[in-house]
């Protein structure tokens, strides 16, 4: 009974809201109505963005314990100074870009390849795609626990398993020979990282590609067929210049995204393992955050990454805007 009561006053509650809206809005003009619902929103994600952004940049020039009590205390752009001095960091800048010149350039060679076989019709095209599209739909910490079982180096380890018959090739037992040590081998770990990365990822580039061949007018290869063009010219002269936007926004993202790699390393490697190997730069700034609590200098770290990206992403745009035949 008073679950019943109570509902009725809510629904009382809202039906007078709802009226004295409504003689409110009455003499608002459309865009003054459409404004006043989406205004909230909007501050409400400015604050949220914008907040931790201002308040990373002050602590960037502060010494700050996060584990601690004490106040930030100011230091200047010491900071910057102990990150950008400190060589350590610079090797964790290279795995990063070692990292992500592999990663991305496979990703764009096996998603483009991809999406150039599939623009095509075929029996059970949709299901191929689908199947072929659904890595980037899981979670980056389940495809790395999927892919350490894949790849343990001890007898559970399905990838050696599928490689065991190759120990009775001499020729092949020579270069390796299995069980291989996938994610503990110094030599060959961060292949394994990126052998993970480019198997959830290289789907997302065979989308947009795909998407980007679907959209080219059918009857600029009919007019290369009709002066029998070979493959390779019409690929050259009609495929890539009309793909080429979409592949360059596609590299965009990923090199973004890749900079900021950091679940898969921390799941696949056991934090960036064997040793500093894998360590990438936002494995890095992991620890001193939140296993160092050095929180200024893990804020500086993050924006140096942040300038980075977006200088490359300002590389992008201009060849870009180049590409499109625009200043």
């Amino acid at each position: 009974m008073l679950f019943v009561v109570s509902c009725s006053c809510l629904i009382d509650a809202l039906t007078i809201v709802i009226m004295k809206f409504n003689r409110f809005s009455h003499g608002m003009s459309d865009y003054q109505l459409k404004m006043a619902f989406i205004m909230p929103t909007m501050v409400l994600l400015i604050l949220m963005n914008i907040f931790p952004l201002l308040w990373s940049l002050f602590l960037s020039f502060h010494d700050y314990d996060a584990s601690m009590p004490k106040s930030p205390r100011f230091i200047g752009a010491n900071n910057y100074i102990d990150v950008l001095s400190d060589p350590d960091m610079w090797g964790y800048f290279r795995t990063t870009a070692y990292f992500v010149v592999l990663a991305v350039s496979a990703q764009f060679l096996i998603g483009f390849g991809l999406a150039l076989l599939l623009n095509r019709h075929f029996i059970g095209k949709g299901i191929v795609t689908t199947l072929l599209l659904l890595p980037m739909m899981l979670s980056p910490v389940v495809v790395a626990l999927f892919w350490r079982f894949i790849l343990a180096s001890d007898g559970s380890g399905l990838l050696n398993f599928l490689l065991s018959p190759i120990q009775y090739v001499p020729i092949i037992r020579n270069v390796f020979s299995p069980p291989i040590a996938w994610t503990t081998d110094p030599k060959i770990a961060m292949l394994a990282v990126v052998i993970v990365d480019t198997w959830m990822w290289s789907p997302f580039m065979m989308l947009i590609a795909l998407a980007g061949l679907s959209a080219i007018p059918k009857y600029l290869y009919e007019a290369a067929d009709v002066d029998r063009a070979s493959a390779w010219f019409k690929f050259r002269r009609i495929t890539l210049p009309l793909v080429s936007p979409l592949l360059l926004i596609a590299l965009l993202f990923r090199t973004m995204d890749a900079f900021k790699m950091f679940d898969i390393v921390y799941v696949l490697t056991r934090e960036g393992g064997p040793g500093t190997v894998t360590e990438t730069v936002s494995m890095n700034l992991y620890r001193l955050a939140f296993r160092n609590f050095d929180t200024g200098k893990a804020c500086a770290l993050a924006y140096i990454l942040l300038i980075i990206i977006v200088a490359l992403s300002n590389i992008y745009v201009k060849y870009l805007n180049k590409v499109k035949g625009e200043n």
